[in-house]
């Protein structure tokens, strides 16, 4: 994967797909049910919120990821500010990110208007109640370089069998390497080879009913060593 931006077409009105992966961004059903039920409710979330929380996501996309947990922070009446950090190799235009999120007019959209007149969103981003860091690039190198540790994990990389690269079983280990003590994992795939990489890096891993099509998705937990054994 080389870093560049995204290339788009669209459906449904403002869908967007990328035309290198010929995958939608999200469910050309509901992209905001379809957020809440595989990434919230896969990570238990609001229930979890606190002070701090850290979520990081492989695919940044239009950040409606991003919007629909702040919605929920801001919802749940979280005191403190949640600290959101993405890995994305394709950056959609600024232009793009704001046609998509257009249509979901509940979610705090003024979050990204604010850039209004960028070609692009910056890589970093804050309010009183939140931090967005968007980190740009291949995920195998700079996850690899990052620093954080999050407390939810939000794996929305395009299909794995048109985007296996962002699913390699080392990806999945640096994933668990820079998750917190108890932390989760939520995708709406449940591919078998994504769920036993996730295994082997030391998650517990469990299939879950999808949304709307899809049967099945993927949640996961670290567990916390025994110091003892």
């Amino acid at each position: 994967m080389q870093d560049q931006q995204a290339q788009l077409e669209w459906r449904a009105g403002d869908v967007p797909v990328s035309t290198h992966f010929d995958d939608p961004y999200f469910s050309l059903e509901n992209g905001l049910a379809e957020t809440r039920h595989v990434f919230l409710a896969g990570n238990d979330l609001p229930d979890r919120f606190r002070d701090g929380f850290h979520v990081a996501e492989l695919g940044f996309g239009s950040g409606l990821n991003f919007l629909t947990t702040l919605q929920a922070w801001r919802a749940a009446n979280v005191s403190g500010k949640l600290r959101f950090t993405s890995f994305e190799a394709y950056p959609m235009s600024l232009p793009d990110v704001l046609r998509t999120v257009q249509s979901f007019a509940e979610l705090p959209l003024d979050v990204f208007e604010t850039c209004a007149g960028h070609t692009m969103l910056p890589p970093s981003l804050s309010g009183p109640d939140f931090e967005l860091q968007l980190i740009i690039g291949d995920a195998r190198k700079t996850l690899a370089r990052w620093d954080g540790a999050a407390d939810a994990w939000f794996l929305d990389g395009f299909s794995p069998a048109k985007n296996p690269e962002l699913w390699e079983p080392q990806l999945m280990a640096d994933v668990a390497r820079h998750t917190g003590p108890q932390g989760t994992v939520a995708t709406y795939t449940a591919a078998g080879f994504v769920r036993r990489g996730l295994a082997e890096a030391g998650f517990e891993v469990t299939r879950e009913p999808g949304y709307g099509r899809k049967r099945h998705m993927t949640t996961a937990y670290l567990p916390v060593k025994d110091s003892t054994t």
